[in-house]
């Protein structure tokens, strides 16, 4: 079973330096990007990634500073922050939950590609759905697609693929084309009397899956919806979509 989530905007300022070079799988994919982001004007990268002026400077600023000698580093799993980061918990993991971890859950990346949890990154904010002009196309769907629908495929060999990653970033593997069997899950509550995805809460529950898929070393679908958090419970399923709600 092999596990796909979103990277965070949200970074966590106060995880521990690594003092050691990056080790991505698409590092050299990532040197092209950064070329080509370090080529643009504080304002230019404000306009093309709808960041306010503090955003702006602080990512331009960490764009121009960028290099694959920097050991400034920070492991990919701790470094990411917000709601579905919250549900991991990764820092509760011990050792047989890291190794799984990193044998089965990949984060997708704009500028990275594709992460395992412990790969050494340095912090960057740069969203699947920018329209950086590359010279593979004009976003970074173009750029990256090719490579990473064959990585996951590789991966795979036959199992399972979770999908809980947001739309913006899964559609870059072209899911409908996976050979293997992929499972979306979707976690909707009772508001007002219908049945609603709430944000944050869908958020929260899709980390607290990969939490429970790891702390539980699930490798089936039988075993995933039996995946009980919060209130959520095992609804319904259809059309590789499994439904949980409370």
């Amino acid at each position: 079973m092999k596990i796909i989530i979103s990277p965070a905007k949200k970074l966590d300022a106060s995880v521990k330096v690594q003092n050691s070079k990056m080790n991505t799988s698409f590092l050299g994919e990532s040197t092209k990007l950064i070329q080509t982001l370090k080529e643009k004007s504080l304002s230019e990268l404000k306009d093309l990634m709808g960041l306010s002026d503090n955003l702006a400077q602080l990512n331009w600023q960490r764009f121009q500073d960028w290099d694959i000698s920097n050991s400034n580093t920070y492991i990919a799993i701790e470094l990411f922050n917000g709601a579905v980061y919250e549900g991991i918990n990764a820092k509760d993991f011990n050792k047989l939950d890291n190794d799984f971890a990193q044998n089965n859950l990949r984060i997708l990346s704009g500028l990275y590609g594709i992460l395992k949890p412990n790969d050494l990154i340095l912090p960057y904010r740069l969203e699947m759905g920018t329209k950086l002009k590359t010279i593979k196309g004009n976003n970074l769907y173009r750029f990256w697609l090719d490579k990473l629908h064959q990585n996951i495929g590789d991966e795979l060999n036959n199992e399972v693929l979770i999908n809980l990653a947001s739309n913006e970033y899964s559609k870059v593997l072209k899911l409908n084309k996976i050979k293997s069997e992929v499972t979306t899950p979707v976690f909707k509550d009772y508001k007002n009397g219908k049945l609603k995805v709430i944000s944050f809460y869908a958020k929260k529950a899709r980390g607290e899956m990969v939490n429970f898929i790891i702390k539980n070393k699930i490798t089936s679908y039988k075993e995933l919806k039996l995946f009980k958090n919060n209130g959520y419970a095992f609804s319904d399923e259809n059309n590789g979509n499994i439904l949980f709600v409370r």
